[in-house]
């Protein structure tokens, strides 16, 4: 692979972009319409709810409340951990939206007809959810104060009992529950795969209707090369891109910025690459520029929109179409850019995802180049 047939090839495709100032506009100004428009105007609801449960008391009160939860519909208990820690972990790691602390004292508290206190954790980055989560908490603790109380009613006739029960809510991430944070840092994410997959769809394909792809076979550039090229020449552009949508992100919609500005470029990199890439893929296959964009929409847009979790909760689709999200790679993107955004989390919680972001990558540019090669033969 020769660097300096690269460069030249990168050049020649940067110059076609740069002399095309309407498609150059396009693509600088679509991201920045669509993320005002729908980071404004999108309101999601979600309301699956899955929930971890620490109880330190150990006892049949603290049980029964726990039977509370796990006998409601709208609660999914995922299981039972030995610390606060491991439930603060859950939430860091997506693994849960909500997490219940029992105290060592609740049940002595109960028996003695005083306010038991017990903690509620909530995933504010998921601020539909959380939301949900929260009203269904407070009827459900209600409906069981009530019972409580009426059972200790009985016991002590005349007296006036206060509820038997309490609980505090703590939400991290996003205290306020605004439904932007949550939406914007996705946004970014398909607007980027829109974008990347629109603009790399056509190269190729305007290659062989303009006849300027006969030139390039009779140059030593190699199929690989010449894929590379390519995605640098809009990858330079995908970056303009990034940086928009993220400082819009950041200063007009006042998402929080809480993680490393580092990994966040690291990421955006890799899967700006993995999108590129397959632009260029779906172009190689296709035939004509018009085939290209109409595949290239189909197999970015739709997905990314419908598949990525950035609407509708994975966990609450059939198991066969979270079987296919796993092939979409805005799902994790997605997912990086919110743990980015509102959680700080780093590489020890999002390498996951990361690695799959990267294997993405390389897979399309081995596919782009096989295929090209096949074209080129």
């Amino acid at each position: 692979m020769s660097w300096q047939r690269i460069g030249a090839v990168f050049r020649k495709e940067l110059r076609h972009i740069m002399r095309d100032p309407r498609s150059l506009g396009l693509a600088l100004v679509q991201p920045l319409v669509m993320l005002l428009l729908f980071g404004s105007a999108l309101s999601l609801d979600v309301d699956r709810i899955s929930t971890l449960v620490y109880d330190a008391d150990q006892t049949s009160a603290s049980r029964e409340l726990i039977r509370q939860f796990k006998g409601s519909r709208y609660f999914e208990v995922e299981g039972a951990v030995d610390s606060t820690k491991a439930v603060e972990r859950g939430i860091d790691r997506n693994r849960i939206l909500v997490g219940l602390v029992v105290p060592r004292d609740y049940a002595k508290h109960v028996a003695a007809g005083q306010t038991a206190d017990f903690q509620i954790l909530l995933d504010g980055s998921d601020s539909n959810t959380a939301s949900i989560a929260l009203s269904y908490v407070n009827a459900l603790v209600q409906d069981y104060g009530n019972k409580l109380r009426a059972s200790a009613l009985s016991r002590h006739a005349g007296r006036s009992l206060p509820l038997p029960i309490d609980f505090q809510v703590r939400i991290w991430y996003n205290s306020s529950l605004e439904s932007k944070n949550f939406v914007v840092p996705g946004l970014v994410a398909v607007i980027l795969v829109v974008i990347a997959g629109m603009l790399a769809s056509l190269t190729i394909a305007r290659e062989w209707e303009m006849g300027t792809m006969e030139q390039l076979l009779s140059t030593p550039v190699r199929p690989s090369e010449l894929v590379l090229a390519k995605m640098l020449g809009f990858f330079t552009v995908g970056a303009v891109d990034t940086v928009i949508a993220v400082l819009v992100g950041i200063f007009v919609f006042d998402v929080p910025f809480r993680g490393n500005v580092g990994l966040l470029a690291l990421t955006s990199c890799l899967f700006l690459c993995g999108v590129f890439f397959w632009g260029i893929l779906v172009s190689a296959l296709a035939k004509t520029q018009l085939v290209a964009y109409q595949v290239g929409v189909a197999t970015t847009f739709l997905p990314s929109f419908l598949l990525s979790g950035f609407i509708y909760s994975i966990d609450s689709m059939p198991k066969v179409v979270q079987a296919i999200t796993h092939v979409v790679p805005a799902r994790y993107f997605v997912t990086i850019l919110r743990g980015i955004f509102l959680k700080g989390v780093g590489p020890e919680v999002l390498w996951g995802n990361i690695l799959l972001l990267t294997c993405f990558m390389v897979a399309v540019f081995f596919l782009a180049t096989w295929r090209l090669s096949q074209k080129l033969a």
